[in-house]
């Protein structure tokens, strides 16, 4: 018998207590900071967008002066092993604990959550708990492409309270999981820079030589003039697949899986932004810049009203999977990043896309490049091998265990 299961018969041979999160839990709602209001250094502010999954990403934030606002802000203050969870857009449900070093200010569409007795509810058992229902709460949403997480849910959401010893011991051993994780999270980032260096290189080393508009080796199409899909005309199941900004993958792949759908009449509105084999996406609203490469894909898919450009290549000198690696390349994430337009939103325009030039030399030299970089993709990318496939494998281990550990007999009191 474990430990856990001894402390358990011991502790709660009649099972254990469970209790509403607002009665265990303070729940503190964001924010409206103004976007007007943003500087270009000082009090951190936290946004939907920093919230990975599991902790808080400092690469991309905004700035305020909390003496801009004129009452006291100490609400809103996320400080050490604070828990947060995003309540709106692409990552709804998704939670996450301030490991930083930093204080930060709750923005709006996130919530904070936090225990009102340790001795009772332990912070990292609270936290693992959470991480175990994004996908509940993503449901409670609404999912699909706008979904809408209410406090009122995550209050009334019911949280097991085992006795403080057994918490302790489950998070002993997740925490385990956590730390091998984050271990090959690091050494994935270092390969991460290394693409990022060499594809930099490569491609800065071509800009002297031949370089060619977009527009004149490729369709750059997104939705305009039609007008927008209304959420009753998202249909959970169909043959027209619709694709979002929430459907792109880390790898560079679409997560079908996820999307909604659309009826025929929709998906015919307007062929340019049917999207084919070898077709090219790029996200151009909030998380900016992300890409997809379209390779065996369902052949009924549509980016119709989703903030997706669809790049279809027209010049047969230029091959598609180049142009991937360049969309890829931190040479384009530097050109978006020049061009964007919105604060609290940010936006690439259709007008600065198309303004955009691309080195490309002969299909000989094109075809090593790809070969270069494929390399580095799949060992910084891919889910089938490389780094990726060992962190996911890790990551079905923690929670594989995390769900047995976290499933508790209900007491009848409870």
């Amino acid at each position: 018998m474990s430990r856990i299961q001894e402390l358990l018969k011991e502790k709660c041979p009649n099972g254990v207590e469970y209790k509403k999160l607002e009665d265990c839990c303070f729940f503190q709602n964001g924010y409206a900071f103004k976007s007007g209001l943003f500087k270009s250094t000082g009090d951190i502010l936290l946004r939907i967008t920093n919230i990975n999954g599991k902790t808080i990403d400092l690469d991309d934030v905004k700035y305020i002066d909390i003496n801009d606002y004129n009452f006291n802000l100490e609400a809103f203050k996320v400080n050490y092993e604070d828990i947060v969870i995003a309540m709106s857009g692409a990552t709804t449900g998704k939670v996450g604990m301030n490991k930083t070093q930093h204080v930060l200010y709750l923005n709006q569409r996130i919530g904070k959550i936090i225990s009102k007795d340790t001795k009772i509810l332990n912070n990292h058992f609270l936290y693992h708990f959470l991480l175990s229902k994004v996908n509940y709460f993503y449901n409670l949403a609404g999912g699909g492409a706008q979904p809408n997480l209410s406090s009122e849910t995550i209050k009334n959401t019911s949280i097991p309270i085992p006795p403080i010893e057994v918490q302790k011991e489950i998070v002993r051993i997740l925490d385990k999981f956590g730390e091998l994780e984050a271990e090959l999270e690091a050494e994935l980032e270092v390969r991460k820079k290394q693409y990022d260096f060499w594809s930099e290189k490569i491609f800065e080393c071509y800009m002297n030589g031949d370089t060619k508009h977009i527009t004149d080796i490729a369709l750059v199409k997104a939705r305009v003039g039609w007008q927008r899909l209304t959420t009753a005309e998202y249909l959970t199941t169909g043959d027209y697949y619709l694709i979002t900004g929430t459907n792109f993958k880390n790898d560079g792949k679409i997560d079908f899986n996820k999307c909604v759908f659309v009826t025929k009449e929709r998906y015919e509105m307007d062929e340019n932004i049917q999207v084919h084999k070898n077709d090219i996406l790029i996200t151009k609203d909030g998380t900016l810049g992300k890409i997809a490469y379209l390779n065996d894909e369902p052949d009924k898919l549509t980016t119709l009203n989703s903030g997706v450009f669809r790049i279809k290549i027209t010049d047969k000198n230029v091959l598609p999977r180049y142009i991937y690696h360049y969309f890829n390349s931190k040479v384009f994430r530097d050109f978006v990043e020049s061009v964007k337009t919105g604060s609290t939103i940010p936006h690439l325009t259709q007008e600065k896309l198309v303004s955009l030039n691309i080195p490309i030399p002969n299909i000989k030299e094109q075809e090593k490049i790809i070969n270069i970089l494929d390399k580095f993709d799949d060992l910084t990318r891919s889910l089938s091998i490389g780094l990726p496939a060992e962190i996911e494998l890790r990551r079905k281990q923690y929670e594989y265990f995390r769900n047995e550990l976290l499933s508790f007999k209900e007491s009848n009191n409870g």
